[in-house]
């Protein structure tokens, strides 16, 4: 294994006294040469064969951490779940709910056409901070995918698309050796920002708050879309079942990046960032600059954009947002051989009060664009978030309005690239101004001749995915020839071979994608200390989902953790000391998923396993479905 330089690394508490134990002194006036960790590797958790463990999240790795005396220590990993969706540890108004519990505007309850409670199974991002002297997580609910009754939720009769989503707040202990519990837990109250619409990743900020991702899939369709049926969908949820019909939702209150600022008494205060613009984030993230944001942009026909504010640490003093153009240098644009320069468009500046008034002021799509389902002159013809194609105009002194209310479509409208596919997590590595964006599948836009009016991106389909790489630089101009105000601007993209996905030939359990490499890359967090990127997989073709380590120095990719059969594995967040000790959090969502490809043999077998293992409910569902984890994988010492 290559080491980095141990001037990145200090040691923590116990690894000091491990270290320093075995250096020899020569006598009382000898300097004692101080004993440094030079790098740490981990080994792999196998992939599962038995049903039981298939059905388990577990980790049965080590983290092995080197010395620069030669000396090492391995420390085992395993997998803590603190809570499950179904936990009723959820606090609000005196009574106790179930940790995935969704409410309403005045926090109550949702209940669905039989009575039941909402609970969403779909834990997502995790905020693990340390305010004061107290731990605080912050988790995501994504949506609601199953009903008590076993239903998926949007194939009930006279129920809803999708639900409003909730965060959770707990306050969090921890024992002498690092174990965490729960002390407390209570939702997140969104009814100052009118609700929240399909929380999805998160980060954490360089001024330590959470940073999470509104992944607006469904509320940015224009009148005519074959999808804007979509939109009344999920217009109606929030107006009907959030609001009780007390007021009419309005799409431009969702699809932003949702900062929850956790105090030392356990109160937060909630902000929706109109001023970082709106669109399908899967995520946000800051460099330490404070600065400078990434967006992960899901789904289909979407971009790649950078917010750069104007004050550090204060994204509501406002800032410009850019959008990325993909100027491939590869003719062929086969996988890890693909290369482009990025070149970035100026879409707009603006602070938090001037977007909100827009906003106050009611504005819709028709009064920033002309819209034409056909070619029409003096209109330019965009594909945003659809194959369809949709011809824009923006009306007089929109400018604004469109860069930060439809900021995806005006991206697209002056040029930018919009052919990426389900853009997904983004990652920093700020040592080697490299930034990471995760791919879940390369296919649709991203291939040559899909159809659309431009065709920037033309890669090989790959339905493993990826995760690209970018370097970053200082004193880049934008496309007008003005000098973009970051140290961090992506210029150059490519894909490395270790973070491709790996199609294969349907094995015997019906993987899909070699389980040697990762598939799907959903989460990402890179590890400065650690110099490690970590992976978390939401893939279609690995029967059980896995978190992976990957050393950017060895190039070695390692195994940590197998997520229960059919479940996504969220809610990545490497925290590198907490109070001496170290924790990677890991969450699943939609137990029981089970892959087409699967023998049914197999899927029926995992049924009476998981039946076995956590019962059902009284409508004759199994547990495993409705249940999801939010938990770590623990047994680091810090890494200082």
């Amino acid at each position: 294994m290559k080491f980095i330089s141990s001037s990145l690394f200090k040691l923590s508490a116990l690894s000091i006294a491990v270290g320093l134990a075995s250096v020899a002194c020569g006598g009382n006036d000898d300097p004692v040469t101080p004993v440094t960790l030079v790098g740490v590797e981990f080994t792999d958790t196998p992939v599962p064969v038995s049903d039981a463990d298939m059905l388990n999240t577990k980790s049965s790795s080590s983290a092995i951490y080197k010395y620069s005396d030669g000396s090492s220590k391995t420390y085992p990993l395993s997998y803590t779940s603190l809570f499950k969706s179904t936990s009723e540890i959820n606090e609000t108004g005196g009574k106790k709910y179930a940790s995935g519990q969704l409410f309403d505007v005045n926090m109550n309850p949702i209940m669905d056409p039989k009575g039941d409670p909402v609970v969403a199974e779909t834990a997502d991002a995790n905020s693990l901070l340390k305010v004061g002297s107290k731990l605080f997580l912050v988790n995501h609910w994504e949506y609601d995918n199953i009903l008590a009754d076993g239903q998926k939720s949007y194939k009930v009769a006279n129920w809803y698309s999708r639900m409003p989503m909730s965060m959770n707040l707990s306050e969090i202990s921890q024992a002498a050796d690092g174990k965490l519990s729960v002390i407390s837990q209570k939702p997140v109250d969104f009814s100052s920002v009118n609700g929240g619409w399909i929380f999805c990743f998160g980060s954490q900020t360089p001024w330590n708050t959470h940073l999470g991702g509104e992944e607006d899939y469904d509320l940015y369709f224009v009148p005519g879309e074959k999808a804007y049926s979509t939109t009344t969908a999920g217009l109606k949820a929030m107006t009907e079942v959030y609001f009780n019909k007390t007021k009419t939702a309005n799409p431009y209150h969702y699809g932003y990046a949702t900062e929850v600022a956790v105090k030392e008494d356990g109160k937060y205060d909630v902000t929706k960032h109109y001023e970082m613009g709106r669109g399908t984030w899967e995520m946000a993230i800051y460099a330490k600059d404070g600065k400078t944001a990434f967006f992960g942009d899901d789904g289909s026909y979407s971009g790649m954009f950078m917010f750069v504010g104007n004050k550090a640490n204060d994204p509501k003093a406002g800032g410009s947002i850019y959008a990325a153009k993909w100027n491939q240098t590869s003719a062929d644009g086969s996988d890890a051989n693909t290369t482009a320069n990025i070149t970035w468009i100026k879409l707009g500046s603006g602070t938090y009060d001037e977007v909100k008034a827009l906003i106050d002021h009611g504005l819709t799509i028709g009064d920033i664009f002309e819209t034409s389902l056909a070619a029409k002159d003096g209109f330019v013809p965009t594909r945003s978030g659809s194959a369809e194609t949709i011809w824009l105009k923006l009306k007089p002194g929109m400018e604004k309005a469109a860069a930060y209310l439809e900021t995806r479509r005006y991206a697209a409208y002056l040029g930018a690239t919009t052919e990426f596919t389900k853009g997904e997590g983004v990652a920093i590595n700020h040592a080697d101004k490299k930034m990471y964006y995760a791919l879940s599948y390369i296919q649709g836009s991203m291939l040559a001749n899909d159809g659309g009016p431009v065709d920037d991106i033309r890669v090989k389909a790959n339905n493993a995915g990826a995760t690209m790489t970018f370097d970053m630089a200082s004193s880049v101009k934008d496309k007008a020839g003005n000098v973009i105000a970051s140290d961090y601007v992506p210029t150059k993209g490519y894909i490395e071979d270790m973070l491709l996905g790996r199609p294969i030939t349907a094995d015997a359990k019906g993987n899909t994608a070699d389980t040697a490499y990762t598939a799907n890359t959903d989460n990402v967090f890179f590890s400065e200390k650690l110099r490690t990127l970590f992976v978390g997989e939401d893939s279609g073709n690995h029967v059980n989902n896995f978190v992976w380590a990957y050393n950017v120095d060895t190039k070695k990719l390692t195994r940590l953790l197998s997520v229960a059969a059919g479940a996504e594995a969220t809610g990545l967040q490497v925290a590198e000391d907490m109070n001496g000790h170290a924790y990677i959090m890991s969450n699943t969502q939609h137990q029981g998923d089970w892959l087409s490809t699967q023998p049914p043999a197999l899927t029926t077998s995992l049924k009476a396993k998981a039946e076995e293992l956590y019962g059902k409910n009284k409508y004759d569902t199994l547990n495993y479905y409705l249940q999801a984890d939010v938990g770590y994988i623990g047994g680091m010492p810090a890494v200082k």
